[in-house]
């Protein structure tokens, strides 16, 4: 955030909102570059055979892990499950670059 205040010529004490400064230069939110990267994350994953440590170790899981005591955190399966309900993005269309990249509309960067 300190390098988009400097871009765009202010400082803490404009007492500018960071939201203001990411709107006025088009900066993309970091809650939606968060999820972007991720479903390309999920799309290279598979793209791998199945046999590869990352295939085996993300996508087929044992579920007799025993977890600790408390709130359960948030797994990486949780997350992508919920970016692409929240998304509407079949798991399929991460697995093809280009349609992956018609369908987001998100600008690279």
């Amino acid at each position: 955030m300190r390098m988009l205040r400097w871009i765009s010529g202010h400082t803490r004490l404009d007492r500018v909102r960071n939201d203001e400064i990411r709107d006025r230069l088009g900066v993309a939110p970091i809650q939606e570059k968060l999820i972007h990267h991720r479903l390309r994350w999920l799309g290279h994953v598979q793209r791998r055979p199945l046999e590869a440590p990352g295939h085996r170790g993300i996508v087929r899981r044992d579920n007799n892990v025993k977890r600790g005591r408390g709130r359960l955190k948030l797994t990486w399966d949780e997350a992508i499950k919920r970016d692409l309900k929240e998304w509407y993005v079949l798991k399929e269309l991460c697995v093809d670059r280009s349609a992956w990249k018609e369908a987001i509309h998100v600008p690279e960067s």
